[in-house]
């Protein structure tokens, strides 16, 4: 048990921790998007965050809750993740959790090959055969004939894009701002740019009649994004990146248990490609990391 109570160890819980939280967040939304509009989904979504982060960071932070160095990159960082959360409702609208899932676990890798285009960080060879693997397992998943091919398959290929950037963004700012300062400004922005929008999309009935599923989609998003700040406080992202994988499993869980989907023996296939893919990923950043420390 002692190892748990570490900085490691408890950096590794709060991780699972988290992406229990977004698997159950991308549950909770697969089904009240079928009851209520989207675009007042999202806004509730980020004014929950806002309001919350506000409430609890506000009596330990005072005014500096509000100070950034870098106000414009912060601006573009909410819109980003906003976007991101746009392609992840409307996709699971229509996809099945555990395959939506999948597809978006291709991200990280995605934003390490971006980081070396912006930030020119030297991509080791093994990476793009890893990508190559990945990419491999998400042809199996959306392939012609299989549970989830067709249009909608546009909205985890733009949320890879979108929150690949996010993460390059987040990786840029994470050494010149406070951690809860930039969980704020994210809920603030995605209420701020939703608020006009939401007059038009707007349903009292629909918010009465399942407001649980309004505050569990705000509760899941704001605590996970949480509990992974938390995660990173106490453990560094390569002892970490392998643990993201378990939401995967969590959400092909939550789907059988919600709506009893199961995937198929070659959507299985592709699934665990990505998963090992993504982890393969990680072990290469725990190398790298342990050979600039020699």
């Amino acid at each position: 048990m002692s190892y748990w109570r570490s900085h490691q160890g408890g950096g590794i819980l709060l991780i699972m921790v988290a992406t229990l939280s977004f698997a159950m967040l991308d549950t909770a939304t697969r089904h009240i998007t079928q009851l209520a509009p989207v675009l007042m989904l999202l806004w509730f979504r980020y004014a929950f965050q806002a309001v919350t982060t506000f409430g609890l960071r506000f009596p330990v932070q005072k005014r500096a809750l509000f100070a950034t160095p870098n106000p414009r990159f912060q601006m573009l960082r909410g819109v980003l993740l906003l976007c991101t959360s746009l392609c992840s409702f409307f996709g699971l609208k229509y996809l099945p959790v555990a395959e939506f899932t999948a597809m978006a676990m291709l991200t990280p890798m995605v934003a390490t090959l971006m980081a070396a285009w912006a930030l020119k960080n030297h991509v080791a060879q093994l990476r793009w055969v890893l990508m190559a693997v990945g990419l491999a397992g998400v042809l199996l998943v959306v392939r012609p004939g299989g549970q989830v091919f067709g249009w909608a398959l546009l909205f985890p290929v733009l949320l890879v894009g979108t929150y690949s950037w996010f993460q390059v963004l987040t990786s840029r700012l994470s050494a010149d701002e406070n951690p809860y300062t930039t969980h704020f400004y994210t809920g603030l922005v995605g209420a701020l740019v939703m608020t006009p929008v939401v007059f038009f999309a707007w349903d009292t009935q629909a918010l009465v009649a399942h407001w649980p599923w309004f505050i569990a989609l705000g509760f899941f998003g704001t605590f996970g994004h949480l509990m992974l700040i938390r995660a990173f406080n106490r453990a560094s992202a390569v002892v970490l990146s392998p643990y993201l994988y378990t939401q995967i499993a969590f959400a092909t869980l939550l789907g059988w248990l919600a709506f009893s989907h199961v995937p198929d023996a070659l959507a299985w296939t592709g699934m665990a490609a990505i998963a090992a893919s993504g982890i393969g990923n990680a072990l290469v950043s725990i190398r790298e990391a342990a050979g600039k420390r020699q």
